[in-house]
């Protein structure tokens, strides 16, 4: 079975509470959305990395943010991930090696 990442399942568990206060069903956001239900199901499990594309077709359907979604996100939510500096790490690393 595919690893799914810690982010994608958090960003399915907002969009899925996005609709549901809005008492939508999945279907009607399929519908909105103009995706198929089973994507839709998909993402609010967490079973699927959405594209920009999907994020977007949802968060315009369900008239959401998508800062919202993603905040508080970070790379190491992301399975597989090797690098785990941030840009400004590795600047200082690299740095620190030329003194």
């Amino acid at each position: 079975m595919l690893e799914h990442s810690e982010a994608a399942r958090i960003v399915g568990e907002r969009i899925r509470a996005t609709r549901q206060q809005l008492g939508l069903s999945q279907e009607d956001l399929a519908d909105l959305a103009e995706m198929h239900v089973t994507n839709v199901g998909k993402v609010e499990r967490g079973q699927t990395n959405p594209s920009l594309s999907t994020l977007v077709a949802l968060s315009g359907a369900l008239n959401a943010e998508l800062d919202g979604w993603v905040a508080g996100l970070t790379a190491a939510m992301i399975p597989g991930r090797t690098h785990r500096l941030s840009a400004a790490e590795f600047l200082r690393e690299q740095a620190s090696r030329r003194a």
